[in-house]
């Protein structure tokens, strides 16, 4: 179970809270992130497939780097 002590934001104005893993947690190609420290979502397996479409735009503003690499995954 993750405590708040395992989310970080890259800046401090940021939406966007990322999951620090653990050395002995973490997994090879698992990047979480959260919006409100209790949802996790998995950014391979979940984006932008679980987002809601504000969700969504909040990420692409704060993270333009994975909005770009996920552009084929642009839902209507």
């Amino acid at each position: 179970m993750l405590s708040e002590d395992d989310f970080y934001k890259d800046n401090e104005n940021d939406l966007v809270w990322w999951v620090e893993q653990s050395p002995e947690d973490q997994q090879f190609g698992v990047i979480q992130f959260s919006f409100d420290r209790k949802t996790v979502y998995n950014l391979f397996q979940d984006y932008p497939y679980k987002l809601t479409p504000e969700q969504k735009a909040i990420f692409d503003k704060e993270n333009p780097f994975w909005a770009d690499f996920f552009k084929d995954r642009a839902t209507a």
